[in-house]
């Protein structure tokens, strides 16, 4: 029998078991305390002197969409909305937040047995600001490794295009520090799964990793994760801020779906594996970061028992969580990764119960219907004429 030509799941994740209790506890942030963490950028900045502008139209298109979308967080956004985060918890109860924990404490032995509404949320509320402070963290890997996109991708149409996302995520960045600062009640550190994903997109010397690990495994989660958001809260400034964060994150999960479209075509069968198994890695480490250790620790909670509780609940039932990805899915397909290699990358989607988006709108084109900001615009230039 021939040898698989993939990386056994040891090799990929570092245990052989996806759901090794141990080895998912055994990842903790050690520094969490530290304001500095240095990752190793192991590449080389790409000088290009084909200077015609134009020769990727899809790039251009979203190039000139991103220069008229441009907003500013201190203007653009109601900042003196008074803001309840336990308010904010009533619309999602059941769905997202506090609910999913009611839910728990029914199980025989469940460190939430005891909990009545007020220790439900808080929980709620914990939950909460761990929730937007990974999101926030993330978008400063989005920032870092957008620069880095600028510094190494060989065109000169995806360097312009990758220049207006820095300025994006530096935003997003702003606005969910502010939010967590002044409105919530402060956040968390950076959780130790998303560090260690994060540090390998930044590690890795080829360009296209970087597109692949951060447009379309992070920034995918995060554009179908403010949208259930978006969609689940009645807080009106979060509700703008999500909104307006989504406009961006559509255009950036489109920018490498576009670029990366053209570039696999090119690529040998050994080299498309491994961008599935670096696809599979980000999914799994995607999903232990939510399994939130930080805030069982923080509110003195049996963290094991917590992480054991939730890896064996079944998928249908982790509403949220199965629809981070959403957009992962579709546009995994839409770059040829699912199929690719007998289908090695559609098997372990299925193992991890998330194949049924597969043929849910890829972000290729979808970006425009997400575009918040001209959407306001044109609706106050209509009002003020009118």
């Amino acid at each position: 029998m021939a040898q698989s030509p993939f990386a056994t799941d040891e090799q990929i994740l570092g245990r052989t078991d996806v759901n090794d209790l141990e080895a998912i506890m055994a990842v903790v942030n050690t520094d969490a305390d530290e304001l500095v963490h240095a990752v190793k950028d192991n590449t080389d900045a790409i000088f290009t002197w084909d200077y015609e502008k134009g020769q990727r139209p899809a790039l251009n298109k979203l190039y000139e969409k991103a220069k008229t979308a441009q907003w500013n967080a201190e203007t653009d956004l109601d900042w003196s909305i008074p803001v309840d985060p336990e308010q904010i918890l009533s619309s999602e109860m059941q769905l997202n937040g506090a609910g999913q924990f009611q839910a728990l404490a029914e199980a025989e032995g469940s460190p939430f047995a005891s909990f009545g509404e007020k220790e439900l949320i808080e929980l709620g509320v914990e939950s909460m600001n761990w929730r937007l402070s990974q999101f926030m963290h993330g978008e400063q890997g989005a920032l870092l490794c957008t620069a880095k996109i600028v510094e190494t991708v060989p065109w000169i149409d995806a360097k312009y295009y990758a220049s207006t996302q820095v300025m994006d995520e530096a935003r997003h960045v702003e606005v969910f520090a502010r939010y967590l600062d002044e409105k919530l009640t402060g956040s968390y550190p950076i959780n130790a799964h998303l560090r260690m994903l994060l540090d390998d997109i930044i590690a890795d010397s080829r360009w296209d990793m970087t597109y692949l690990g951060m447009q379309i495994m992070v920034e995918g989660l995060a554009l179908a994760a403010f949208g259930f958001m978006h969609m689940m809260t009645d807080e009106p400034l979060l509700k703008q801020l999500l909104r307006y964060v989504m406009s961006d994150e559509a255009r950036h999960v489109a920018f490498g779906v576009i670029s990366l479209k053209e570039h696999y075509a090119g690529l040998s069968d050994a080299e498309l594996r491994e961008r599935q198994e670096f696809a599979f890695e980000a999914a799994v480490r995607m999903r232990d970061r939510f399994l939130q250790q930080e805030v069982w620790e923080r509110m003195g909670i049996d963290t094991k028992k917590v992480v054991k509780m939730l890896l064996e609940v079944p998928a249908e039932q982790m509403v949220f969580q199965q629809m981070l990805f959403s957009k992962i899915v579709p546009n995994c397909k839409k770059l040829g990764l699912l199929d690719a290699s007998g289908g090695w990358l559609r098997k372990r989607f299925e193992e991890i119960g998330v194949i049924q988006f597969e043929d849910w709108a890829d972000t290729g084109e979808e970006y425009l219907q997400f575009d918040a900001v001209s959407q306001d615009r044109a609706a106050a230039s209509a009002a003020a004429t009118a």
